[in-house]
């Protein structure tokens, strides 16, 4: 059973006083409000008694409690607290123009992010505006406790190279951690705390391709526009925040953006990961422009925030016909033998091949010549043309390691060795015809999908060759993205086990196309590679079938059906009073506009019910099946018994 909302409990515990009730028994906040400030001994009594109360109202210093006023204050002075009174929120003495409160004109916008809010985020199809909830930090914390709870899982499927299967068992490695492929629809935000639970500590990189936000149509970023940017700074601030549990030690987060986001996404990497370092990669992404009024773009940028002082970013690998050649023997200045002694020793060539290395010659040995002959084998020193013992780019311990780098070339006085690296450090500008987002990410995906409709996919190869500089060496890495899209991210990991990995993926996506489009790219692709397999889940819905239903009505009559089943079946916020149908129907018909009865409906959802919660599991309401709780049980702890 669930505890006592806190606003609820806190009520009751101030009616319990009858100062703060009239003879009617309605609440005197007023008076409340005023003992507040005047900090009353019996009313800080009251709420010492309470644990709840001490930890939202109270601050510990040096073994004394601290009453702090003025958040309780903000808190009972808050819409939510006695939601019948409502002329402060309602009907509000403001500013206004022709007519209208300032905050709901367009011209004013507020661009200074919510840094004390979580946005829950529940858009599902782009084309959609749903009201969003800021749920602000101090005033609804229980509310986001709530919310954050681990949900329930159902609808499980795998599905390997063969087809469709139930799911009986998920697997785990010798540490018990999970070891699935994974696409998880749902709120990304509560799948991301749910994860928490199972993954935290466990994920070497995290990829995100989040909505970019541009002030254009194209924008897919639908919330509550007149706070633009704040509510999409809001967004991924807690998103971010989350996911850096997730990360391993020496994890590393990778995000992509366009030009109009990526200045302000920067200062919010460095507030949410102080201790990281952070490089912005522009690749070039689109090579035909996207026409602006001054520019033509070809370009994004790619965020990489790895721990700070760790060399965590591999080598780029270079195509066998773009090597380019050049001696083995140093030369110029500190390119002598005296210079690194370690450096002095013959390449062995047998064949006109290079076969192995000799051991470093002692300070007093001086070969006769450049090239000297040892029966089919050749000794090769790194001497000039002058006659001047120099030495070899790479010391006697590391040369085996680059033996396959080396090759030959005749000369006259015997043989020259040449090195030709295949890998080079990233550069901070990526160019490469494979990163086209149209040839290899909008085809690419109606190949595998056919007849699929999804606007901007990534090139495939621009996710591989990011996720490769990253785990290319870690073959058992565990890799996550929390906008899963077209699922590319998915797709290139599975590109990358072509080297014999076992590398895992972990996709979140609420978007309804991750049903016809992400999982069925990635089907498609495991039946072509006939190797590798993943689970498909979703968040358990409760509300937010509800939050859907009222999203795609169209009529007044469509609407008016959805609270009558809301009433009977649906989770309201705690001061609806349901049982009331009749005068709630002539308020709601009244109102006699279809946008504005949507948010009224949205309004009175309990967004912490939006998915069932894993605590009820057992709950009869929610008529979870036997088959969910045992692989619920399996998922979250690994199916011990309780």
């Amino acid at each position: 059973m669930e505890k006592q909302p806190f606003h609820a409990k806190l009520i009751a515990l101030l009616k319990s006083n009858p100062d703060y009730v009239n003879e009617s028994g309605e609440f005197l906040r007023a008076g409340l409000i005023d003992d507040a400030y005047q900090l009353d001994e019996n009313l800080i009594r009251l709420l010492l008694t309470d644990d709840e109360m001490v930890e939202k109202f109270f601050k510990n210093v040096d073994g004394r409690w601290i009453f702090n006023y003025n958040i309780f204050v903000r808190y009972v002075k808050s819409k939510d607290f006695l939601p019948g009174s409502h002329t402060q929120f309602r009907n509000k003495i403001s500013l206004n123009i022709d007519g209208k409160s300032l905050d709901e004109r367009d011209e004013v916008a507020l661009v200074f992010p919510f840094k004390d809010c979580v946005l829950e985020g529940g858009q599902t199809e782009e084309k959609e505006k749903r009201p969003e909830v800021f749920f602000n930090e101090v005033l609804d914390q229980d509310e986001i406790n709530r919310m954050f709870h681990p949900k329930v899982l159902t609808n499980w499927k795998r599905y390997t190279a063969t087809g469709e299967q139930e799911v009986t068992e998920i697997q785990r490695d010798e540490n018990d951690t999970i070891r699935e492929n994974l696409i998880i629809k749902g709120n990304n935000l509560i799948a991301l705390h749910s994860l928490k639970e199972e993954f935290s500590g466990k994920v070497k990189l995290i990829y995100i391709d989040p909505p970019y936000n541009p002030d254009s149509p194209s924008n897919t970023f639908m919330y509550n526009n007149n706070f633009n940017r704040s509510t999409w700074l809001t967004f991924i601030k807690n998103r971010l925040e989350v996911a850096k549990e997730l990360l391993t030690n020496d994890g590393v987060m990778i995000v992509a953006i366009d030009e109009n986001e990526q200045v302000y996404l920067g200062v919010l990497l460095d507030e949410v990961f102080p201790a990281h370092e952070k490089h912005c990669i522009t690749i070039v992404h689109n090579p035909r422009g996207v026409q602006g009024k001054n520019f033509s773009y070809i370009h994004e940028y790619t965020f990489f925030v790895i721990p700070k002082g760790e060399r965590v970013i591999g080598d780029k690998e270079i195509p066998t016909e773009e090597i380019t050649w050049d001696h083995f023997r140093n030369w110029g200045g500190e390119s002598r033998r005296e210079d690194a002694k370690n450096c002095f020793y013959p390449v062995i060539v047998e064949n006109d091949k290079v076969v192995g290395f000799g051991d470093v010659l002692d300070d007093k040995e001086h070969p006769s010549a450049q090239t000297v002959q040892h029966g089919e084998k050749y000794f090769v020193y790194p001497i000039d043309q002058n006659m001047i013992e120099r030495k070899w780019r790479y010391a006697r311990q590391s040369a085996d390691g680059i033996k396959h780098l080396l090759r030959t070339r005749k000369v006259q006085r015997g043989y020259e060795i040449e090195l030709g690296k295949d890998f080079e450090m990233y550069k901070t500008v990526w160019k490469d015809e494979r990163y086209d987002a149209n040839v290899y990410g909008t085809q690419l995906v109606k190949k595998l999908v056919p007849g699929c409709k999804f606007d901007f996919p990534k090139s495939l190869w621009n996710v591989y060759d990011c996720l490769h500089s990253v785990i290319e060496n870690d073959k058992e890495a565990i890799i996550l993205d929390f906008f899963g899209g077209s699922g590319t991210t998915a797709h290139a990991v599975l590109e990358l086990n072509k080297d014999g990995g076992n590398r895992k993926f972990i996709i979140c996506e609420q978007m309804h196309y991750v049903e016809t489009v992400t999982k069925e790219r990635v089907k498609t692709v495991i039946k072509q590679n006939n190797q590798d397999d993943f689970i498909y889940c979703e968040l358990m819905r409760y509300n937010e079938a509800f939050m859907d239903r009222i999203q795609s009505a169209e009529s007044s009559e469509e609407l008016l059906e959805i609270w009558r089943d809301m009433s009977k079946e649906s989770f309201l916020n705690w001061y609806v009073k349901p049982d009331m149908p009749a005068e709630a129907e002539e308020y709601f018909i009244a109102i006699n506009d279809v946008e504005e009865q949507k948010r009224c409906l949205a309004e009175l959802l309990d967004k912490n019910q939006l998915y069932v919660h894993l605590s009820e599991i057992e709950d009869e309401k929610f008529k979870v099946s036997e088959v969910d709780k045992v692989l619920n049980k399996k998922f979250y702890d690994g199916g011990d018994d309780v």
